[in-house]
């Protein structure tokens, strides 16, 4: 059983039986840079027989974990295609190891890099949420040709517009979701995760508010069965230092795409503008027209600044060939992938298939 051989000291120690599928647990040690020693999770499971027709490389954001995936995974699976399917968690996230500073996307795209490297991953359909935007995407960006195809859900790498809906006034003008952190402190984080991930749908403020504060109780009285969606997104956070990570990317997210600067304990100034540019700079040359012109789709739930109208419209602009494959969901809010599993596996399928 997986929860026999956790190889990390993650907090969450008993995780779902199907967290990953059967024999595909993995441990990989990271070799250099901030995280140097530190033990990160992955599954790698093969489906189906014969030689795989996709590589597909799931990549996680915040605070969720590869479990956020699931329902496409399994969707894939039951398909019976051959492909090799993978997912990491992200240090202070899921089995990995905890974090020991407050960590980023760049900090995350970086361990990614030697991943990718140790599995010598090509013919990648990658597919990334959230943070696992610029985290996917930043750890490709620099070896373009190991990615074929891409799939996007409610997640941007480019700066996203102040005006509008921005993590600034979601869900609610005097609860934006940058603002968090400051009235939530790190110990009920878990119980904050928790709702986000699991009740991604348009709601009333009190709803929200009556449901993380349930939810907040809750963790704190260890009063999510082990084995539920609910545990998974908040067991890992119960550590200070790991719900502190986490907090450092919502603090981010009112300044997503433009570049963030900020002070660690441990490392010092940490400032993001150029890991973003990077991205920014090339996206559209590597895999747009002009470049590999690799195939695109995106899905975006409505009720989230990264499914707002100019944010599709950016992705439009940089990667064109996802204009004829965009999938747009009003009434479904930033966690998409908990509710449109099978349709995104589809998706796939058909850019796989279709070549």
């Amino acid at each position: 059983m997986l929860a026999e051989n956790i190889k990390s000291n993650t907090p969450m120690r008993q995780p779902p039986a199907d967290y990953c599928p059967p024999e595909s647990a993995n441990w990989f040690v990271i070799p250099s840079g901030d995280d140097a020693g530190k033990t990160m999770f992955y599954s790698d499971c093969r489906v189906g027989s014969g030689e795989p027709i996709a590589t597909i490389v799931f990549v996680h954001g915040n605070p969720e974990c590869s479990y956020t995936y699931r329902h496409i995974r399994d969707a894939l699976i039951v398909s019976g295609q051959p492909m090799r399917l993978i997912a990491m968690d992200h240090i202070g996230f899921g089995l990995s190891d905890q974090a020991d500073f407050e960590m980023v996307d760049m900090h995350h795209a970086a361990n990614l890099k030697h991943l990718i490297a140790h599995l010598d991953l090509t013919d990648v359909s990658l597919v990334v949420h959230d943070w696992g935007g610029p985290i996917g995407i930043g750890a490709f960006i620099d070896q373009p040709e190991r990615v074929r195809n891409l799939l996007v859900m409610n997640t941007t790498v480019f700066p996203m517009a102040l005006d509008g809906m921005t993590y600034k006034n979601y869900p609610f003008r005097w609860l934006p979701w940058s603002g968090t952190p400051y009235w939530v402190p790190a110990r009920l984080w878990g119980g904050v995760a928790a709702y986000v991930v699991s009740h991604a749908a348009p709601q009333s403020a009190a709803s929200f508010v009556t449901g993380v504060g349930r939810s907040c109780m809750r963790f704190v009285r260890a009063g999510f069965e082990p084995g539920s969606p609910e545990y998974v997104w908040s067991e890992p956070l119960r550590t200070r230092i790991n719900a502190l990570s986490s907090m450092r990317n919502v603090y981010q997210a009112a300044r997503w795409g433009h570049g963030y600067r900020y002070r660690d304990a441990r490392h010092g100034w940490q400032d993001t503008h150029d890991f973003h540019a990077g991205i920014q700079s090339r996206i559209a040359d590597v895999w747009g027209e002009q470049g590999r012109n690799i195939a695109v789709c995106g899905y975006f739930g409505g009720w989230d600044p990264c499914g707002q109208d100019s944010v599709v419209a950016q992705w439009h602009a940089a990667l064109p060939r996802m204009r004829e494959h965009t999938h747009r969901f009003p009434e479904v809010g930033h966690f998409i992938e908990e509710y449109k599993g099978p349709e995104m596996a589809a998706s796939l399928l058909a850019m796989n298939l279709e070549g």
